[in-house]
């Protein structure tokens, strides 16, 4: 152990961090409770000795120094304890004495946060300031040959299929000559995106499945969640609910055994099956579930011995290339439900996008594609990849719609856009630009951690200790201590309401262009952006 005092070319100063804990002594009891929430130990109660100068009046006695000893707060300055500013200190404390302040220079602590020769890494959303998508303008109004609706006393069909969407007479023809029709379900065009039973904690599971359930049972809206990689608890298997959920299998494969062993006794099909080969926050790599979190419950789900880190391949190791992987694992998952559920890949957002897309078109067992942005967010990831892979979403589904365009497939093979969707809080005008784009529907998964739960995650760099488990809020933690802060009736209601506020605000988008029957996917006339290059590249209008 080193002693007080010393410095190392390591050691860091209070300054020197992006988090900086400004304490008030007259307003501090010493509860304890800031120090006992602290998620990575960052602040310590600690004993001050105090120096004050006495002057006295006169020239007979001479100066004195007088000392006082008080206890306060600490802060800690080594990199692996470095406050992370997400104000669970200023959220318990009773007295308003303690907040986390953002540094007002550059900090030195990205210098030193490999310790070790470990790379960084962390959950949540890649830390970029703005994106395209907050950009866009609805630029397309009806005024009087085709008039605008009202968004609140007209009825609208706010819905999308998912599904291989095949003319009449070729459903026909496939249903003759093969025996099965593609199968196509009708849902509404936000999914929750993929968050694995892991991942996410228990609560936080339970309180999304809720949600989901009361949108469809009570509010009539066929919401659809999908579960990530890891699996789908027994419970939730055998019950009518599982409509509702889209099982998402990945190159890890933890969880499948006890889906597929529960196959004979699921009372419903799920709603959709998708296949994952990429994620946009880390592209090229597989999925990552740290061992803070792999308890003995999630063990068991995952089928994999308990307290050890799940790393999934980049690609699925069961074929001998990519194509063949896509080609016959769709058809293999299609023929697991008897070709009555649509199977689709997830791929993150590349330059071989429109690749897998050209492929997908010849598949007849493909019910769609989902593509993953840069700004898509994870629960475990190396900062490198999520700073600086991948490839922004508007642009790329930009031009695999255009390549549908061009294939005269556009309304034959869905596509739906995630990555960065609401990163700014415009949930619904970046869901209706992506569908403008060409999007048959969108998927996120961070804006409903932050709008439902609380997260405390951002951009900045804010919290994003997600993958080691100490989520301060309990979304993202399987410690029972840490899991219990977090009420899932409480999430199911958030969630509702996200949903609600969400149809309304896409209404009032849909409404001036005059569209109910049907959303207006590629009606990119309807756009508008003041950067002339994002103009060109997405083939919209240049307005300033």
């Amino acid at each position: 152990m080193e002693p007080v005092g010393h410095i190392a070319p390591s050691t860091l100063s209070a300054k020197d961090l992006p988090w900086q804990i400004a304490w008030q002594k007259d307003r501090c009891t010493l509860c304890g409770r800031c120090t006992t929430v602290c998620p990575v130990r960052a602040i310590e109660l600690g004993v001050h000795r105090k120096r004050a100068l006495t002057t006295p009046v006169g020239l007979e006695s001479r100066p004195a120094n007088l000392f006082s000893v008080y206890h306060g707060i600490d802060q800690r300055t080594d990199p692996a304890h470095a406050c992370v500013g997400c104000g669970m200190c200023t959220l318990v404390c009773p007295n308003n004495a303690i907040v986390p302040l953002r540094a007002d220079e550059t900090d030195k602590l990205r210098f030193h946060v490999n310790q070790g020769g470990e790379a960084r890494r962390r959950g949540g959303r890649r830390n970029a300031p703005e994106s395209v998508l907050d950009r866009i303008k609805f630029v397309r109004i009806s005024m009087l040959t085709d008039p605008a609706l009202d968004a609140g006393r007209h009825e609208f069909e706010l819905r999308t299929l998912l599904g291989r969407i095949l003319p009449p007479e070729r459903m026909l023809q496939a249903g003759r000559e093969n025996g099965w029709m593609p199968p196509v379900r009708e849902i509404y065009p936000m999914i929750i995106g993929g968050m694995s039973f892991g991942a996410l904690s228990p609560n936080m599971w339970e309180g999304l499945q809720m949600g989901v359930a009361y949108l469809n049972e009570e509010m009539g809206m066929p919401v659809r969640i999908c579960t990530g990689e890891g699996g789908c608890p027994p419970r939730l298997l055998k019950s009518r609910f599982l409509k509702y959920v889209i099982l998402q299998i990945a190159s890890g494969y933890f969880g499948w055994d006890e889906i597929i062993h529960n196959l004979p006794q699921m009372k419903e099909d799920p709603c959709a099956i998708e296949i994952k080969y990429g994620q946009g926050a880390k592209p090229g790599d597989g999925g990552l579930l740290m061992w803070y979190k792999v308890n003995r419950l999630i063990a068991a789900i995952r089928g994999v011995p308990q307290g050890i880190s799940l790393p999934s391949p980049p690609t699925h190791q069961t074929k001998y290339s990519i194509e063949e992987a896509v080609a016959k694992m769709i058809q293999s998952m299609s023929m697991a439900w008897g070709f009555r559920v649509p199977v689709y890949p997830k791929i993150s957002a590349t330059s071989t996008t429109l690749a897998v897309l050209n492929n997908l078109t010849r598949n007849p067992y493909a019910a769609g594609l989902a593509i993953d942005g840069e700004d898509g967010g994870t629960g475990a990831a190396y900062n490198v990849s999520m700073n600086h892979m991948g490839h922004p979403i508007a642009s790329n589904l930009r031009d695999a719609y255009l390549t549908l365009v061009k294939l005269g497939k556009q309304n034959e093979l869905p596509l739906f856009a995630g990555g960065g969707i609401g990163k700014n809080g415009n949930l619904a005008a970046n869901a209706a630009a992506l569908i403008m784009l060409g999007a048959s529907g969108v998927q996120t998964g961070k804006y409903i951690m932050q709008a439902a739960a609380g997260c405390l995650g951002s951009e900045g760099d804010r919290c994003n200790v997600c993958n080691v488990g100490v989520c301060p809020k309990g979304i993202t933690s399987q410690d029972p201590r840490l899991d219990r802060r977090l009420d899932p009736e409480r999430v199911a209601q958030r969630l509702v309401d996200v949903y609600l506020t969400f149809d309304t605000e896409l209404k009032k988008i849909v409404a001036p262009l005059g569209r109910s029957t049907s959303l207006p996917i590629g009606m990119s006339d309807a756009l508008g952006i003041s950067d002339a290059d994002a103009a060109g590249r997405l083939n919209i209008k240049y307005v300033l």
